[in-house]
């Protein structure tokens, strides 16, 4: 093993290879910005790229565009509530408040900080654990994934203020409804398509993403005619810079990224979960743990509530690639793409690749730390001129923000039906966001439901049709006991809070 990570490190440290670490990081970067453009999009355009080089050189590029698009991923939806790549919808949350009072330098550093943190981290854990981490994923099984998609959606008790977690579960139901629409993975018989063959591949994530965030805020705005007036844009110019965050902010999050990069990373090296799931279980987490005066910050612009999503999907971004290199299992639609380039190249992943490959192997492991560097170098000077586009009036911005929305979705498929439907989401979900219903447990329903559903099904047919496969092993039954558990958490923490005003009375 360690003559394989030395080979890795002479192979990572080339001038060559670090500058594909450099040129990967800066142009993932600039695409995760963009809204409706995530890593997909880029690697895909890279691989003709890459085809030319060194196998170890063109997956450290590869590598290198995704991890910077997750990092990069943050902006837009810190600045303008448009999160393009799934793993970044959590971060605006609270990024998005942060920067509309004033204070988008800070959130942006907060996300440059968490990010760097959660992938050094995870690169670490990747260097000295990954073979171990294999078999770990293999003891995996379908009950197992349905326990674990299960417990992500208790996640929705994070996105439901006092008083209306029964609308969050109303949401959380709406967008598993949404995730069925589409072929039948099981039967091929097409589900609630209404004879339209547009519907036949399902509904696009970023197409609900970019409808439910993006667009309803700018009609949202555009309802409120809202003006900025040139006291609130020199308020918003005085402030945009400022990157300084306090030794007691510092203090506040520390224990919060750590806590979200190990989640992230375990989360990372489960075949089919990755960073989306990561973000969401790490918000859902810090906002469980959270005091009751803490728990009234998130969603309003709480440091923890932006630092936990952002280490989670950063680590998990590092994770993700456990399974692909010693199993050859595709977590993600980005990682199927990075798998589809390493068969391109004549190279089979699997629990032998880091004893047959051990330069490709590690030095892809090596370059990870380097690139988490050079992400931190590249984003940090430039996050005053990034955090700019927020002194842009709201007359100039909004148009943009809803060209760049539909022209994003539009790309991607070239259907018009795609804009009709994106339109027609955008004012149901503008009218639910005025009757004060949450978007995010939408979101979250919709990109559980159809790994949930897979599972059930594969879990159902290997047990005959019997629901004991919930208590039969083990692993499965331990993740839905922790899933009751933080079910029940608001109610014991509030009969806590009762017991002790009772003493203090």
């Amino acid at each position: 093993m360690m003559d394989g990570i030395l080979t890795g490190v002479v192979t990572a440290f080339t001038t060559y290879n670090i500058m594909m670490v450099a040129v990967g990081c800066f142009a993932g970067t600039f695409i995760g910005m963009l809204p409706g453009l995530g890593p997909i999009s880029a690697i895909a355009l890279m691989i003709p790229i890459t085809y030319g080089m060194e196998p170890s050189s063109g997956l450290i590029l590869i590598a290198g565009v995704y991890y910077g698009a997750i990092f990069g991923g943050s902006t837009s939806s810190i600045l303008i509530n448009a999160p393009g790549v799934a793993g970044t919808v959590a971060s605006s949350f609270d990024g998005y408040p942060m920067a509309k009072n004033g204070q988008a330098g800070k959130a942006l550093a907060i996300a440059a900080y968490s990010s760097f943190t959660g992938g050094t981290i995870a690169a670490v854990f990747l260097l000295f654990a990954a073979p171990a981490l294999a078999n770990v994923s293999l003891s995996f099984q379908s009950a197992d994934y349905f326990a674990l998609m299960v417990l992500g959606l208790t996640a929705v008790a994070a996105f439901a203020g006092k008083g209306k977690f029964l609308k969050a579960a109303i949401m959380t139901i709406f967008g598993l409804m949404l995730a069925t629409v589409g072929t039948d993975s099981d039967s091929g018989i097409a589900r609630f398509t209404f004879g339209r063959l547009d519907l036949i591949d399902g509904i696009s994530f970023l197409l609900l993403a970019m409808a439910a965030f993006a667009l309803s805020e700018a009609m949202m705005n555009i309802l409120e005619n809202h003006k900025q007036s040139k006291e609130e844009l020199d308020a918003l110019k005085k402030d945009i810079g400022s990157l300084k965050i306090t030794k007691a902010e510092v203090k506040e999050m520390a224990p919060t990224v750590g806590r979200s990069s190990v989640l992230g990373f375990f989360v990372g090296v489960l075949p089919g979960a990755g960073a989306t799931i990561a973000s969401f279980l790490a918000y859902g987490m810090e906002r469980s743990l959270a005091s009751a005066k803490e728990k009234l910050r998130f969603g309003k612009g709480s440091i923890k509530g932006l630092a936990a999503p952002e280490s989670a999907n950063n680590a998990a971004c590092s994770g993700s690639f456990v399974p692909l290199l010693t199993l050859g299992i595709p977590g993600s639609g980005t990682t199927a793409i990075i798998l589809g380039a390493l068969i391109s190249y004549g190279i089979q992943p699997g629990p032998t690749m880091y004893i047959d490959n051990p330069a490709l192997f590690w030095s892809v492991i090596i370059s990870m730390y380097i690139g988490n560097v050079v992400l931190l170098v590249l984003n940090l000077p430039l996050i005053p001129y990034i955090a700019k586009l927020l002194t842009i009036p709201k007359q100039m911005l909004l148009p943009l923000i809803i060209f760049f929305s539909l022209i994003g979705v539009y790309l991607v498929t070239f259907n018009n039906f795609d804009i009709y439907m994106m339109t027609l989401f955008a004012v149901v979900a503008l009218f639910l966001r005025i009757i004060d219903y949450p978007m995010a447990p939408m979101i979250l329903g919709f990109i559980l439901g159809g790994m949930m559903e897979d599972n059930l099904r594969r879990a159902l047919t290997i047990s005959d049709g019997s629901f004991a496969f919930l208590w039969e092993r083990p692993i499965t039954l331990s993740i839905l006991i922790i899933t009751i558990i933080m079910l029940l958490m608001p109610l014991i923490s509030e009969f806590f809070v009762k017991i002790k005003k009772g003493k203090e009375a």
